[in-house]
């Protein structure tokens, strides 16, 4: 994360890759600006490993919200994003709770190349699609240990049926309250953790009747309390934690 509230400074898609790179940069799966926003707290710009800039990111999102509720000492906050606002509440439990907003279903919302029922996609796998800001297909497999991440996500991402590409979410139902999850995130890779695409899991689940409304979606990262409410939008509530602070040169030349 990069705070650009009080200094502001250029950044562009190599220098991103380069920070983003785990062996030569610090290393991360996706780089987060903050920035100043007029209509709320701050201004939250999300760009992916390769540089290109992404609409939504739960686990961002929560981060971004614990930096601003502990600068202001309240216990909500406002963000925008490029795919919308959102808010965050501080918990009585420490944890962050993220209003994502509602999820769109429509094949356009998508968005999908051709109209289709987004339940059950015409792709290997049948997934079902959600966009939560930006664009999810979740496929439901039996056995996540054995599911085909690594091969069959990156396939589906760049799939022409995606004309922005998506990230894929691989989950498997443990029982009405409890899903298992790996996704190949758009641009980034297998991740340990994806917060909206937790969100889209949840929410493709319900609707193929596997879980209720509300479930804890357990991914190799951690655990998230994830909740579709009856008015369309979905709560995600996690934990957030500090790795480390420091100062980097804005520089893309290795020597």
């Amino acid at each position: 994360m990069l705070d650009q509230r009080i200094h502001r400074f250029d950044i562009d898609p190599a220098q991103i890759a380069a920070l983003a790179d785990r062996r030569f940069g610090i290393g991360c799966d996706q780089l987060i600006v903050i920035q100043p926003a007029q209509s709320a707290d701050a201004f939250m710009r999300i760009y992916n490993q390769d540089g290109s800039e992404a609409g939504a990111c739960g686990n961002a999102a929560r981060c971004v919200a614990d930096i601003l509720l502990r600068q202001t000492g309240r216990s909500d906050a406002s963000i925008c994003t490029v795919s919308g606002d959102l808010t965050a509440t501080r918990r009585a439990d420490g944890l962050v709770e993220v209003n994502m907003g509602p999820v769109r279903l429509d094949w356009a919302d998508i968005p999908l190349a051709r109209p289709m029922d987004t339940l059950q996609l015409e792709l290997l796998g049948a997934p079902a699609a959600a966009n939560m800001g930006n664009p999810h297909a979740t496929v439901f497999v039996p056995d996540l240990d054995a599911a085909p991440v690594t091969t069959l996500g990156p396939t589906l991402e760049r799939d022409p049926m995606f004309p922005q590409r998506a990230n894929i979410g691989f989950a498997q139902v443990l029982d009405p309250e409890t899903i298992r999850l790996k996704v190949w995130e758009r641009g980034a890779g297998l991740t340990l953790a994806c917060g909206s695409g937790a969100c889209a899991a949840l929410v493709n689940a319900h609707r193929r009747g596997l879980t209720h409304r509300r479930a804890t979606v357990i991914l190799d990262g951690g655990a998230l309390d994830i909740e579709w409410r009856d008015d369309g939008d979905v709560l995600m509530t996690g934990p957030v934690a500090t790795s480390f602070q420091g100062q980097v040169a804005l520089k893309t030349d290795p020597q």
